[in-house]
């Protein structure tokens, strides 16, 4: 792990937080409309994440990311600032392009299956799945909002590097081996495939 890292992802304050209570360790992502031709590239193994509201909908969230959402919200900074708290490292990166895969990824992720659906349906028929185990430090740090930090990307650099020594994993060892091995059960090809 980086001693230091100023690299952010932006995703859903839900995910965010289902991330961070150690329900979900898969990342599901197609990429943003700024992130040109190629679309949505794995550009860092290890990052902060960035909890954003930006396309945030209740109604595309199964029942258990509606329950994380509102919990998002409650410990949302004021307005003009962000909260930087937890790390994630990558573990393995799975290119989906098999839809059959999809509904055998339900429970393990927070989004509806109908938002998945569409997800992998946008533009070309895939989906990246990254699977990742989730650090978090003992306090937030806030940082202020920054135009530089707008629109639908993925990545943002903060503007400066967070130390990541007081870090603690969100999962036990043991924890985080299972969520891995039921995930790649779940996006491993169907048999005759």
């Amino acid at each position: 792990m980086h001693a230091r890292n100023q690299y952010a992802f932006k995703e859903w304050a839900a995910v965010c937080q289902a991330l961070a209570s150690g329900q979900q360790s898969v990342i599901l992502r197609k990429g943003g409309i700024h992130e040109g031709r190629d679309g949505f590239r794995v550009d860092h193994a290890e990052f902060w994440l960035y909890p954003t509201e930006f396309h945030q909908e209740p109604a595309v969230l199964a029942e258990q990311g509606r329950l994380h959402l509102e919990q998002a919200r409650l410990q949302q900074p004021a307005k003009g600032s962000i909260s930087i708290q937890r790390y994630v490292t990558i573990d393995e990166v799975v290119e989906i392009r098999d839809e059959s895969i999809l509904p055998r990824l339900a429970g393990l992720h927070v989004w509806s299956a109908s938002m998945i659906q569409a997800r992998f349906h946008y533009r070309n028929p895939f989906l990246f799945a990254l699977l990742v185990r989730v650090y978090s430090l003992p306090q937030p740090v806030l940082l202020p909002e920054s135009p530089h930090f707008a629109g639908c990307r993925s990545w943002v650099d903060l503007e400066r590097e967070l130390v990541t020594d007081s870090l603690v994993p969100v999962l036990t060892a043991e924890e985080h081996s299972q969520h891995l091995a039921e995930l790649r059960r779940a996006l491993s090809n169907p048999a005759g495939s």
